[in-house]
C-alpha cells in the first residue's frame, strides 16, 4: 500500500460564473490533475462534495498554517 505524501494544494476562488457550486472568497482544496492543467483546468472539490473541473483563472494560491 502506498500512501500519498504530497501537500494538500488550498486555492481562493475569485470568480464563480455560471457555477452554482463555487462560491467567491472561499478556500477550495484542489486535486492534482495534470491533464486538466494542460488545458487550463483545476480539479476542485466543490459545494456538492465531488471534485470537478473549473477554469484556473477562477482561482488564486493561498498558503494556510499548518494548524489550519
Amino acid at each position: 500500500m502506498t500512501q500519498n505524501t504530497q501537500k494538500p494544494i488550498f486555492m481562493v476562488c475569485i470568480e464563480n460564473k455560471d457555477c452554482e457550486d463555487l462560491e467567491r472568497r472561499k478556500i477550495y482544496q484542489i486535486l492534482p490533475d495534470d491533464e486538466a492543467s494542460k488545458e487550463g483546468y483545476l480539479r476542485v472539490i466543490d459545494e456538492s462534495g465531488e471534485d470537478y473541473l473549473y477554469p484556473e483563472s477562477y482561482f488564486i494560491h493561498v498558503q494556510l498554517p499548518l494548524e489550519a
